[in-house]
């Protein structure tokens, strides 16, 4: 039983280093890539990423949104940021505290030098709200961005207006119509935050119509504005993602827990490398 013992305190204790050991040598991985895109585009490199990660005891895992420790810090980034030095954001998100997107979003509105928010997968709701306040959008192929219109609790605030539309307001309860005055002024500020973001660089008109689409409630809120009905819309978006942003994006590995995994060899396979690959719309007949 002694030594039942001892091994069950040394399993303890292993289970407990591992995983901060392991998140250890990330952050210093990250840190390094960092430094090494900031010397390739001579610019801060600043990120906001939201994954869900393992960490800590037993591998238990947290994921986070942009909250206001998330403004403190990137405004503390942009801050000790020269004005003469160019700021790229590594942006992934699926949003957050609207104060807080809009703290950064206006912090990096007014830096002297370009912005440039870099996408590799999605920045939702407060993430589309800061990537627009750059000077220019890169988007993964894939990548999308969202609305940006603002959500009371578990209801959109268009949605909540709908009601004042189709009933009378004599069948409305109090509380109702508090949210229908409350969702208003949501998207009246929301609104006019984009339009003084969107104005400089597209002008009065497109900045107007601009804001509209994007809080009006048009679509869902997780609605995936991909790359192609971005560049519809008359926002400047590339699409010529870093490849080394890509490879960063691999040090914030996602917990498994409650999902299936996914596998597959992580190198590049030349052209045919396993023999001729029909095209997508080749039909095989027997």
């Amino acid at each position: 039983m002694e030594g039942f013992g001892g091994i069950f305190w040394i399993f303890i204790l292993f289970s407990f280093i591992t995983p901060m050991l392991r998140q250890w040598n990330l952050q210093r991985t990250r840190e390094a890539t960092i430094r090494r895109l900031e010397k390739k585009r001579g610019s801060r490199v600043i990120t906001l990423i939201h994954r869900q990660e393992s960490m800590g005891f037993l591998g238990m895992f947290s994921r986070s949104y942009i909250n206001i420790e998330d403004s403190e810090q990137v405004l503390r980034a942009i801050r000790i940021t020269s004005d003469s030095l160019p700021i790229d954001l590594i942006l992934h998100t699926p949003g957050g505290l609207l104060l807080a997107s809009e703290q950064i979003a206006d912090a990096l509105r007014k830096h002297p030098s370009k912005v440039t928010v870099f996408i590799p997968h999605y920045a939702m709701s407060g993430g589309t709200l800061i990537a627009l306040a750059a000077d220019e959008i890169v988007m993964d192929e894939h990548a999308v961005l969202g609305p940006v219109d603002p959500q009371l609790g578990q209801y959109p605030a268009a949605s909540i207006l709908k009601v004042l539309e189709t009933k009378d307001i004599n069948e409305i309860d109090d509380e109702t119509l508090i949210l229908a005055d409350v969702a208003r002024k949501a998207i009246d500020q929301t609104r006019r935050f984009l339009y003084r973001h969107l104005v400089e660089r597209h002008g009065e008109k497109q900045a107007q119509a601009l804001s509209q689409i994007l809080t009006e409630g048009r679509w869902t809120h997780d609605y995936p504005i991909m790359w192609e009905e971005a560049v519809e819309l008359g926002l400047n978006v590339g699409h010529d993602m870093p490849v080394e942003i890509c490879q960063f994006m691999g040090l914030f590995p996602q917990s498994g827990q409650g999902r299936p995994s996914v596998q597959y060899i992580p190198m590049p396979y030349p052209h045919n490398t396993w023999g001729k690959v029909p095209d997508k719309g080749a039909r095989h007949s027997s």
